[in-house]
């Protein structure tokens, strides 16, 4: 990707696939495989995965949360680290293991280190708000 910033990369990456569930230019935006090094909640954690259980990993999530949605509130690039820190928002209306669909709205703040490597995205680390999501979302519907 000629004149293209990690940064542009990556919002690119967080309105297509995470936002809209859109893996067509999945291809262009992470390598074959991706590293999950530090996101505890996430069921991939410490596993390299490839495309196919990437996208496996994005529809889990968007079946629990279909309208979910990151808006990206600051970005720092260096090397080939972007960090991001952002809003995830959306409503659980899809079961996930242990935690039947409530209905209820949520909205979070986290952060995450994304990792390039031949400007992909190969990997990252995430931590967010935890105890505000689950507050949320086990809360009264809304």
């Amino acid at each position: 990707m000629e004149d293209v910033t990690h940064k542009q990369i990556l919002i690119s990456f967080i309105s297509k696939v995470w936002n809209n569930g859109d893996f067509n230019d999945l291809d262009k935006l992470i390598t074959s495989q991706y590293k999950v090094e530090d996101d505890p909640y996430d069921p991939w954690n410490g596993q390299n995965i490839d495309k196919k259980t990437f996208i496996e990993r994005v529809v889990y999530s968007r079946n629990a949360f279909p309208n979910l949605n990151f808006k990206i509130k600051e970005m720092i690039e260096e090397n080939s680290t972007v960090a991001i820190r952002w809003i995830m928002s959306g409503t659980h209306k899809g079961d996930l293991p242990q935690m039947p669909a409530t209905g209820n709205k949520f909205s979070i703040q986290g952060m995450t280190f994304y990792y390039f490597e031949n400007d992909k995205i190969c990997g990252h680390r995430q931590c967010f708000d935890q105890l505000g999501f689950y507050k949320q979302i086990k809360g009264n519907k809304k």
